[in-house]
């Protein structure tokens, strides 16, 4: 079992590791503030499609030529996440190279060039001459002017020989040892002379130290991360390679309508690839339909200001009539559905912090009376949908169901508002949220939105529910008449906690081969449904092509953590009934996370061929989903409430665990099980939970067990 603090880059480190549909490029795992690589050329030094803040696509920050090589392949690659290294050999040059971004926006290249050949040869530094127009004493600047930003950003460029330049030359058996860091910034916030200075500190130093300094300094945001390993490798790596996504999606632009620290989705590998001129969706933005499941895992993580900053930005995304809308620095874009209300007090419960939360409540109430004004109905509480991408799940057929699911789904005269499933879970579980949030304030509201709440279960129960097929379906938006399509959003209630008796063998269709038991589960539409598709299209066509999202069967990560979610609850309100099948799908789920299912080459991506496994789109580190908050939930069992910590986990066959460094208001948190004691006594037998490195809970095995909090826990 690996040690509970093994490094970041010993735990994922992979070999060459590339897009499917670029495979001669090559990833790069350490991403800045602003900058990131979204591939980079098998060239030495930044060659690619370079980003800054958003999607950018700059072709060349810096590379190094020689007059003998213009063609560096066949070279050997290793992926580490925090820095990538190349090799090239022939038989008349050698070519080392480490390189990697840095949190404060530095593309830094450490390379060692070795002459092999009999005659000498010259290398030369290239530049992009949009970014880098000047040259001054070694140093190199410029400042560019995007068309997708209302500033211009600057380059500072250093190199450790200004020989390169002009040309430097390497007799037979000489080598050269290069430092060259490209330092960017904002014009209006960095000025030239400090973005030297950034880029100098690497010059100020020996060489082989630069490396192992950065790999410190990425391993510390990991160190500060709660630690899990188990007798399982495959979930003990996933938790490693989420908190990676984690990390490879953190963002802080501090400008524009972006101020304060965000993850983003991802990093918009389904954009186009022109230099300097992108188009179409990206995912590197203030998304709100993910920024609750951000906001559930990295309320784990001690340092508040990530959480902080998704729910200020959030805040800044607010329109007049109350919906969270996509972000840009520069533009604000369509609203999501999202559960941020429900987020929201779940990060509260871990942080207890009042004054933050005074200051979210007034925000988050307006988004439940803007979305029950604009999108609610006179009869009942359900929310209607009158845009089918508006939920994230564009293209689900029930949307076509009214029309006998026509050829031409694009046709807006075939589409059918519905009051969706998804919608209203998310309307009822964000009312709970601030129902809870308002009674820890003592905020008079609380009882507006817990009558609330009822009101759309009662509706969604006895509306969406149908007896004889055991089924939570979509409704006409003016009829109620159901659309007889099993979504996987039929299984929403169970998230939401609001199901009985009468729906106990409704989840039963996720295991079915009819229906929701695919080789890869769990598809987006059951197989019954006329236009299901494994691999999406629809009905033949991929008129989104080949990476398109058409939430007609694929499998996607968002909604398997959804999915797992709810079937966790489930089962242990249900005397662990589905432990076992929560056990395989966790699995099932987790292998997802890896290329042609081998823990050497992590790569999560936006969604799968439910039947084959296959990925379909090339979104790589993808981080639309939850992981973390599943397994220190369910399968470590630590679940926090108003007045304790409840254990309660899911069985699924470990023999031992540990979770540690785990922070409950400032409280240090521990839970270890043992199946049985070590012979040499290093484990312990039993399921404990230490609070503050004392044991307060302990049992034999794996129950629920509760620990109350001596003290009030919370901030004023």
């Amino acid at each position: 079992m690996p040690a509970l603090n093994a490094r970041i880059d010993d735990q994922l480190a992979s070999g060459r590791r590339s897009l499917r549909t670029l495979p001669t490029t090559s990833l790069l795992g350490p991403t800045g503030a602003r900058l990131w690589a979204d591939y980079l050329d098998p060239k030495p030094g930044f060659s690619g499609a370079i980003d800054f803040i958003h999607k950018l696509n700059i072709p060349l920050l810096f590379t190094v030529e020689s007059d003998q090589e213009t063609v560096f392949e066949p070279c050997k690659l290793n992926w580490h996440p925090s820095y990538l290294a190349f090799e090239y050999e022939s038989a008349s040059l050698s070519l080392r190279e480490h390189k990697f971004v840095t949190w404060n926006d530095c593309a830094v290249a450490v390379q060692t060039w070795e002459n092999r050949g009999p005659d000498a040869i010259v290398i030369r530094l290239k530049t992009d001459p949009h970014i880098l127009q000047n040259k001054d004493q070694g140093t190199m600047s410029g400042v560019y002017s995007a068309e997708r930003y209302p500033f211009a950003i600057r380059t500072v460029l250093k190199l450790s020989d200004n020989r390169l330049h002009e040309g430097l030359e390497l007799a037979p058996g000489q080598q050269a040892r290069l430092v060259i860091a490209a330092a960017m910034g904002i014009e209006e916030q960095d000025d030239a002379s400090a973005l030297e200075r950034r880029a100098a500190a690497f010059l100020e130093q020996p060489a082989e130290d630069i490396l192992p300094a950065h790999q410190a300094e990425y391993q510390s945001w990991f160190d500060q991360a709660p630690q899990f390993t188990c007798n399982e490798p495959l979930i003990t790596k996933t938790w490693h390679y989420r908190w990676f996504l984690m990390r490879h999606n953190l963002a802080d632009p501090k400008v524009g309508q972006l101020q304060y620290p965000l993850f983003y989705e991802g990093r918009s590998h389904k954009m186009s690839k022109t230099p300097f001129a992108p188009h179409g969706w990206e995912f590197s933005k203030l998304i709100p339909l993910t920024a609750p499941m951000h906001l559930l895992e990295a309320r784990w993580y001690p340092d508040r200001s990530y959480g902080d900053g998704i729910w200020k930005n959030m805040m800044a995304s607010q329109d007049d009539d109350g919906l969270y809308r996509c972000l840009l620095v520069n533009e604000t874009l369509h609203s999501y559905a999202n559960f941020m209300g429900w987020g929201a007090y779940q990060y509260y419960l871990i942080h207890r912090d009042k004054e933050k939360a005074r200051q979210l409540l007034p925000s988050l109430k307006r988004q439940i009376d803007g979305e029950s004004r604009l999108m609610g109905n006179a009869e009942d509480r359900l929310i209607i949908e009158y845009k089918h991408n508006r939920t994230g799940k564009e293209y689900q057929p029930s949307y076509w169901y009214f029309n006998d699911f026509p050829k031409n789904c694009k046709d807006p005269e075939l589409v059918t508002p519905l009051k969706r499933v998804d919608r209203s879970i998310y309307h009822y579980l964000n009312c709970i949220g601030v129902m809870n949030l308002c009674l820890a304030l003592d905020d008079p509201e609380a009882e507006r939105f817990g009558e609330q709440a009822e009101q759309i279960k009662s509706d969604v129960l006895s509306g969406m529910w149908d007896e004889e097929s055991h089924f939570f379906y979509d409704l006409h938006y003016k009829d109620n008449r159901k659309a007889y399509v099993k979504n996987i959003v039929g299984f929403y209630p169970y998230w939401a906690g609001m199901t009985d008796d009468r729906h106990k063998n409704g989840l039963d269709y996720l295991f079915d081969e009819r229906y929701f038991g695919t080789r890869n589960p769990f598809p987006s539409v059951a197989k019954d449904c006329p236009v299901f598709s494994a691999e999406g299209g629809w009905q033949g066509h991929f008129f989104k092509g080949r990476n398109g999202c058409v939430w007609n069967g694929p499998t996607w990560p968002y909604t398997n953590s959804v999915i797992l979610d709810a079937l966790a609850e489930e089962s242990k309100r249900r005397e662990h009934v589905y432990d076992k099948e929560f056990g395989h799908a966790f699995r099932e789920y987790s292998m997802l996370h890896y290329a042609q299912r081998d823990l050497d080459k992590p790569y999560l991506v936006e969604h799968y061929d439910s039947m084959t496994g296959e990925p379909i789109s090339d979104d790589a580190d993808y981080n639309h989903s939850y992981y973390i908050d599943l397994v220190i939930r369910h399968i470590a069992g630590l679940n926090v409430q108003e007045d304790g910590i409840v254990l309660d986990p899911v069985h699924v066959g470990l023999t031992h665990f540990e979770l540690n460094n785990v922070k409950i208001n400032d409280d240090a948190i521990r839970v270890t099980y043992n199946k049985s004691a070590s012979q040499d006594g290093t484990m312990e037998q039993g399921y404990r939970l230490y609070v503050n490195n004392e044991l307060v809970l302990h049992s034999e095995q794996l129950q629920m067990m509760k620990y109350t909090f001596p003290r009030s826990s919370t901030k004023e």
